[in-house]
Order: C-alpha cells, then sequence, then structure tokens
C-alpha cells in the first residue's frame, strides 16, 4: 500500500470492524432489525427501528414494548435498552420523536409521535396487542404518557427513565394513573428540579409529585414494591447512581427497565437471562466513529495526490512563535477560557434573538450559531490585541480548497451511508452520534453551514496561523491544539460534574439542558482539532480544515438536533 492510502485503509478497516461489531451485537440472538416509516393522525412521517425477536409470529404473538429517547437525541440512543429488551423475547419499536431523527417536523407536536407509535406497535400481528410496556427517558416519559393517554387500555406497564409526570406536558401522577410505574431517576440527574421538583435527584424520595404518584405522604422507599400488579397500581423507584444522560450507558438503568416488564408483562418468547451486553455496541460505534475521523484525514492525504488538488501540498515553513512566551500562554489559555465564560449567555441571548423560524427551523442548532460567532469575533480581535510575531499560512485559492473540502465529507458520508445501509448503525458514543440526514435537514444544513463556516475559518485562522510554534513535534502540536480547542470545556466539565457528584448539584443548576449539550463540544472540538492540524501540517494553510470542519460539524448539528418548524 502506498503511503498516502494508509491513513485511508486504517479509517476503513476501522469503520467495517466497529460497525460490523455493532450489528452483530444488536442482532445477537437471532434479532432482527427493521428501518420502519410509518405516519400518525396528521399524515406527519414518524422514523422508528423495530427490534424483532426469532419466534415471534402471529401464531405465538410476543410482548412488544414502545422505547422513546429525550429531547435533541434519536431512536439509536435507547439501543441499550431496546438490545436487551429483545433479547429476552419483546419486541421493541425504538421510536424517533417528532422533529428528532428521521421523523418529520415539527417536536412537541401530536403527542411527541408517541400515539402514534403506540397504535403502529399494537397493530403489528406477531405483538401482543394486551401485552405492552412503554419505556421512555426525559421528554421520551412524556411521549409515553401522551401515547398512554391517548390509549388508557392500550398498555399494561410504563418505565419513567430521568422522567416524571405532571411536568408541563403530562398529567399529574395519582396512586392510579399511569398504570403500573416504574420511576427510575438517577441520583445525579441534572433535571431533578424541572422533573420531581426537588433540588437534587438523593432527594428525589421525599418529592411531593412522587409521593403523590405512590399514593404516600412519607418517604417513598427504594425499590421497594408500591400498591398491586394486578389491580395496575403498582409503583417502585430506582435510583441507579448516574447522570440524567448516563442512564443509557448504566446496567443498573437496563436491569431495572427489564426487570420491571418482567413483572407487569407476561412473557411471550422466553429467551435464556444472560448477562448484558449492549455495551459491545458502544464499542464498536465508538471504534467506527473514530474510524471516520481517520477516513477523512486519509481521504484529505489521498485526494492531495491527485491532479487538481497537487497545489495544496505545501507544509508550513514558518511558525508564529519561536516558543511559548508568556504573551503565547495568555493568548492560549485566553482562547481556551473565552468559549466557555461567554457559553451560557451566548446560548440565553441566542434563543431569544433567534427563534425557530423557517429559515432557522432548529432552537439549539440557533442558539450555537449565535455563540459560534460571537466567538469568532472576540477571538479574533483577542488575536489583534495580542499579535504573533510572523503570519505562516500559505494562501489558496478558495475554490481548490471548497472542492477538496467537499469531496473529503463526502466520501465520509457514503461510509455512514454505507453502515446505515448494510448494518443499521450510525457511528456514535453515548449520545454524541453522527447519522444521515434527511433532505429537510440537508436544506437546513446549507443555511447553518454560512455562520459554522465563519466561525472555523477565523477560529483555526487565529489557532494555525497565531499560536504554532517553532520546534513542535507532530504530537505537541496536535496535543497543544486539541488542549486550546476543547481542553476549556473539559476543563470546566470536569468542575461542573465534580460539584455534583460532591454536593448533588451542578456549579449552574439553572442549566441543565445546556450543560448536557456542553457535553458534545468537548469531543467535537478535540476531533476539529485533529482534522485542522492534519490538514494544515500537510497544505500550509488553515482554509481547507476551516472547510472540513464546517462541513463535519454543521452535518453533526443539524441531524442530531430537534427540528421544532416544519
Amino acid at each position: 500500500m502506498r503511503t498516502h492510502w494508509r491513513l485511508f485503509g486504517i479509517g476503513c478497516a476501522l469503520i467495517l470492524a466497529g460497525s460490523l461489531l455493532a450489528h452483530l451485537i444488536q442482532t445477537s440472538n437471532g434479532i432482527e432489525i427493521k428501518d420502519l416509516r410509518f405516519s400518525d393522525s396528521n399524515g406527519r412521517t414518524l422514523s422508528a427501528l423495530l427490534y424483532l425477536p426469532p419466534g415471534a409470529s402471529a401464531d405465538a404473538p410476543a410482548p412488544g414494548v414502545l422505547a422513546v429517547h429525550g429531547y435533541i437525541n434519536s431512536r439509536e440512543v435507547q439501543s441499550s435498552f431496546a438490545i436487551e429488551m429483545a433479547r429476552r423475547g419483546y419486541v421493541v419499536l425504538a421510536l424517533d420523536q417528532g422533529g428528532h431523527g428521521a421523523s418529520e417536523p415539527p417536536a412537541f407536536a401530536e403527542g411527541f409521535g408517541g400515539p402514534a407509535a403506540l397504535r403502529y406497535l399494537r397493530s403489528l400481528e406477531f405483538v401482543d396487542s394486551d401485552n405492552i410496556g412503554l419505556s421512555g427517558h426525559s421528554m421520551g416519559g412524556w411521549t409515553i404518557q401522551a401515547a398512554a393517554a391517548a390509549l388508557p387500555d392500550g398498555y399494561r406497564a410504563m418505565v419513567l427513565q430521568g422522567s416524571s409526570t405532571g411536568s408541563g406536558y403530562a398529567a399529574p401522577g395519582t396512586a392510579t394513573h399511569p398504570r403500573n410505574v416504574a420511576v427510575v431517576f438517577s441520583r445525579y440527574d441534572e433535571f431533578a428540579p424541572l422533573m420531581w421538583e426537588v433540588p437534587r435527584g438523593l432527594d428525589v424520595a421525599d418529592s411531593e409529585k412522587l409521593q403523590a404518584l405512590f399514593g404516600t405522604d412519607t418517604t417513598v422507599v427504594e425499590d421497594r414494591l408500591y400498591g398491586s400488579v394486578e389491580a395496575g397500581t403498582a409503583r417502585i423507584l430506582h435510583s441507579p447512581p448516574v447522570t440524567h444522560p448516563g442512564t443509557h450507558l448504566s446496567h443498573a438503568a437496563v436491569r431495572h427497565t427489564i426487570d420491571w416488564f418482567d413483572r407487569t408483562l407476561e412473557a411471550g418468547t422466553p429467551v435464556p437471562r444472560t448477562g448484558q451486553i449492549w455495551f459491545l455496541k458502544e464499542i464498536g460505534t465508538l471504534t467506527a466513529l473514530a474510524g471516520f475521523i481517520v477516513l477523512l484525514t486519509g481521504s484529505y492525504r489521498v485526494l492531495l495526490h491527485a491532479a487538481p488538488f497537487q497545489p495544496l501540498q505545501s507544509p508550513p515553513v514558518e511558525t508564529a512563535w519561536l516558543s511559548r512566551t508568556p504573551r503565547w500562554w495568555t493568548l492560549a489559555v485566553l482562547s481556551a477560557i473565552i468559549p466557555v465564560a461567554t457559553f451560557y449567555l451566548s446560548f440565553r441571548w441566542g434563543g431569544q434573538l433567534l427563534p425557530a423560524s423557517t429559515l432557522l427551523p432548529q432552537a439549539i442548532t440557533n442558539q450555537i450559531a449565535f455563540w459560534a460567532v460571537v466567538n469568532a469575533v472576540l477571538l479574533t480581535g483577542l488575536g489583534r490585541l495580542l499579535p504573533a510575531t510572523t503570519n505562516p499560512l500559505r494562501h489558496h485559492r478558495i475554490l481548490p480548497c471548497l472542492q477538496i473540502a467537499l469531496a473529503t465529507v463526502g466520501i465520509g458520508y457514503l461510509a455512514v451511508l454505507a453502515a446505515d445501509f448494510l448494518f443499521k448503525v450510525d457511528f456514535r458514543f453515548w449520545f454524541v452520534g453522527l447519522r444521515r440526514l434527511t433532505l429537510p435537514q440537508f436544506q437546513s444544513m446549507l443555511v447553518y453551514l454560512i455562520p459554522f463556516t465563519v466561525f472555523f475559518v477565523l477560529i483555526l485562522r487565529g489557532l494555525h496561523g497565531g499560536l504554532s510554534v517553532a520546534g513542535d513535534r507532530p504530537w505537541q502540536q496536535y496535543a497543544s491544539n486539541a488542549l486550546i480547542l476543547a481542553g476549556g470545556f473539559t476543563a470546566f466539565l470536569l468542575l461542573q460534574y465534580g460539584s455534583l457528584f460532591a454536593r448533588g448539584v451542578l456549579l449552574t443548576p439553572a442549566e441543565p439542558l445546556n450543560t448536557i449539550v456542553m457535553i458534545q463540544f468537548a469531543p467535537l472540538l478535540f476531533m476539529v482539532s485533529v482534522l485542522s492540524t492534519f490538514t494544515y501540517r500537510h497544505s500550509g494553510s488553515h482554509l481547507p480544515g476551516a472547510l472540513i470542519c464546517a462541513l463535519f460539524v454543521s452535518w453533526y448539528i443539524v441531524a442530531g438536533q430537534a427540528t421544532q418548524v416544519g
């Protein structure tokens, strides 16, 4: 293999190995997975993955479970629960809520898609319609409650994962409604004040809302069964030692969910009980995600050897600094801190100034775009105040840079399409996932690409043209750039979650959603640092890497967010 093809081959191998592992895990025990589309009462198309265990048929219908993710997630995030329930004989329908994933917008409409999904699940001939469970995380808990309200006799039990009754989108819970409820609410859940009106997840057992659901006026005892399964009044509380999004990676939360449905539903096709294996799928899709980044670097390297792009081949010959002086350290530290310091305020202003609209239909993407433009301006101004001694950047024509960026990201997109088609997986770890775009999402991405391109062109110009240091070895250059781009967010998140685990509350307890959104910034900016440093080292210019990162990040964000306006 020629040297410039090596990274391309490694990326392909990682993607293939990771996708195959994920596929083998999610289809273990003979499970079949189908990518489905169906309509709600208004004709809106909804998307779901169906996990079909062997033996489920019209002659031997199996119990069914509707599993629903939370806000700004997708159906794949519920795979830990779906895999393990399907392995134990349950037909699982993992829904993309309306306006999420491949389901048509708007979000928040028609019971989030829950009623339509429950009707669809009950219509399947291989599902025992008298033996249905509902499982929902966060906003997915309100989705399944909407389904339960629409079909009050259409289910037998539900599990609320990091969710609650009576939170503005669901009716208050009582000792008799909803039917047979397990509450899996983590000890360090960031949304305790919203969900159960207590300051900490550790205090949930003393929530008056929870006590009303359990039919008691005293502290709810964890793991104790309240009420009667036969009467539909059964209640139980579990508190795994994780965070709100950490529920997806909790073996305890998965076990509690399975145990509840085993207790409240009648098994249709018993499967031998073995240990949980879902985490191996997470390892597989993480491997594929790492392979995707390697594939992009390898594709760029291969394309540089094509005739149209050979003029772009030119490693940097100068650096901005001869050594790391106090002024360099000041510039580097401020570059890491300012994006974090402006995060919550920019999100607040962005939400007020840029509400979801026909042109900009994703509320949180609007906030991220506003943050990006603000920081592009601030950090560019910082670079003017603390200029480097030289400007080492080469200047290439825009058209070849744009063409190689489109070709590089296009190859990566083909890999995502191939994994989706062949293996029914995307590239992800936890809720950090890269998935294919729908046509409306692609159209929205073209609009959001404008502010994100401005951000990356200016930010990466400052990084490579203003902070490169003479004598750095390759690993030092990669490490330095990663710390500048992602280090501030990583350090702040460690402080945030250190506070949560030590005191039970975040440093910013009024910002649970935006803090969870911030978690994605650290790995995403780390990936940006790798891609941009690699392209800079092979071209001497920040521009190809900036355009690649703008395309990649715009795709990632738009495909993973909720669309509020259809």
